[in-house]
């Protein structure tokens, strides 16, 4: 069936997830702190379970196909701080050329962000990561609410037939992708938006750009977020 923008609206049944794994405690097991001073939960996560992440459909990638340093972002387009994190993730892959990027949905906040990672993952399917990666940018550079006909909208500039990407939006293909990004996040008790996997860690919220280009230098030398 095809994804009408009244459909879309209501599109959200059946992503919902119980809550994060009970096995996954964040605390502070390595001591770190973020760019306001304050200590960033995080936790040693079980290498079973993040080695499942690449094998996950739908994700988006920006960066070398053979970096060495992958950081995962687990966002929700709704969520205040990953507009914050947005522009920190950019500004990392465009200043660190060695950093590869993975972008997981994980829309845990309401029903406008499953839709636009709905149609967030049309693009990626539609026109590669490069895209969904631009797509990313620009939706989490608007100000306001961001829901499934305002990325209809903004998915149309670039170029692609409106009926198309809510066809592709509608797919059980997106469908499965998107259930399987959220039972990740969930698996490894990421219950903050935005959080991250960097190496064999997870870490809830957003650090800041300081604090997470630190903690990617220590993951490069010692394989922990600090040596």
């Amino acid at each position: 069936m095809m994804m009408t923008r009244r459909r879309l609206l209501a599109a959200s049944a059946g992503l919902a997830l119980a809550g994060p794994a009970a096995a996954q405690s964040y605390g502070q097991r390595v001591a770190v702190t973020g760019d306001d001073g304050k200590a960033v939960a995080n936790s040693i996560l079980p290498g079973e379970i993040t080695g499942q992440i690449p094998s996950l459909r739908g994700v988006t990638y920006a960066g070398p196909k053979d970096g060495e340093t992958v950081l995962y972002e687990f966002f929700d387009f709704n969520c205040p701080w990953c507009r914050k994190a947005a522009a920190d993730v950019v500004a990392l892959h465009e200043s660190d050329s060695t950093l590869r990027i993975g972008l997981v949905h994980n829309p845990i906040l309401s029903p406008d962000s499953a839709q636009a990672a709905k149609v967030t993952l049309a693009v990626q399917r539609k026109l590669g990561s490069a895209a969904a990666f631009g797509f990313y940018r620009t939706l989490l550079s608007k100000p306001g609410r961001i829901d499934g006909p305002g990325a209809l909208t903004a998915a149309t500039a670039l170029g692609v037939p409106q009926t198309e990407i809510e066809e592709i939006a509608d797919s059980d293909e997106v469908r499965l992708a998107l259930r399987s990004h959220m039972r990740m996040a969930a698996d490894l008790g990421l219950y903050a938006t935005p959080s991250y996997v960097l190496g064999n860690s997870g870490i809830l919220g957003h650090p800041g750009a300081k604090s997470m280009a630190k903690m990617i230098a220590s993951t490069r030398r010692c394989d922990r977020l600090a040596c």
